[in-house]
């Protein structure tokens, strides 16, 4: 089982005898398996570890240190990472990951983890390349200016990706789906190549070249 990599896919494998290889692919439908369009987004910003950030962040300027009392909303938070990864690298691939990921399972009065083979750090990083690749995209290429609008949403809507990749690639509905928004870009990035304009970067070049030319004008003149 090959992992097409570059487009964000992955193969994870037991390796006791007889174990298995599973392949996850973070397509849209895979997306859209992890909750509605801002479920997505919160799933994003939960895994990055945005939750433990701000009570980090509120302690440190609150308290000068984490109080011990907390402890137990900090553990809460970094339960909540381990549960969305999860969640995350099921919705990625078509077959039961309980054995590599573990699971979660009533005890007495309370929930507890049973880990799988794979260790809980591991879990968590694999699931941000999955959503880095699913809807963010990875790929290297221009990104002009004009497209980056700087704002911050708070749903992904997976079927407008489908919906674009029918129109403008002459997909089905079931191909358009398993694409990963890294390979939704590349394809766009084939179709469109010669996009007129200038990246972030280039126009920031641009423009500190004309301030250094300019300042040396002056500095001659005076």
């Amino acid at each position: 089982m090959t992992a097409l990599t570059d487009i964000g896919e992955l193969s994870i494998s037991d390796s006791r005898e007889g174990g298995k290889d599973y392949l996850l692919r973070p397509s849209f439908e895979a997306m859209t398996r992890i909750g509605t369009p801002e479920e997505i987004v919160r799933a994003y910003a939960t895994i990055h570890g945005i939750e433990v950030s701000q009570l980090t962040e509120a302690c440190a300027s609150t308290f000068g240190r984490f109080p011990e009392w907390l402890s137990p909303s900090f553990n809460r938070a970094t339960e909540k990472i381990l549960s969305t990864s999860m969640l995350v690298l099921q919705a990625c691939c078509e077959e039961d990951l309980t054995a590599m990921i573990g699971e979660w399972k009533g005890w007495r009065h309370c929930v507890v983890y049973r880990p799988g083979k794979m260790p809980k750090n591991d879990i968590i990083v694999l699931a941000q390349h999955l959503m880095q690749h699913g809807i963010v995209g990875k790929a290297k290429v221009r990104q002009l200016q004009r497209h980056e609008t700087g704002e911050r949403t708070t749903e992904f809507k997976a079927f407008d990706y489908i919906s674009a990749a029918r129109s403008h690639f002459g997909m089905n509905r079931t191909e358009a789906s398993q694409l990963t928004m890294t390979e939704f870009i590349l394809l766009l990035n084939a179709k469109y190549p010669n996009q007129k304009g200038f990246t972030r970067d280039e126009y920031d070049q641009i423009t500190n070249d004309y301030l250094a030319r300019k300042a040396r004008r002056l500095a001659k003149e005076k």
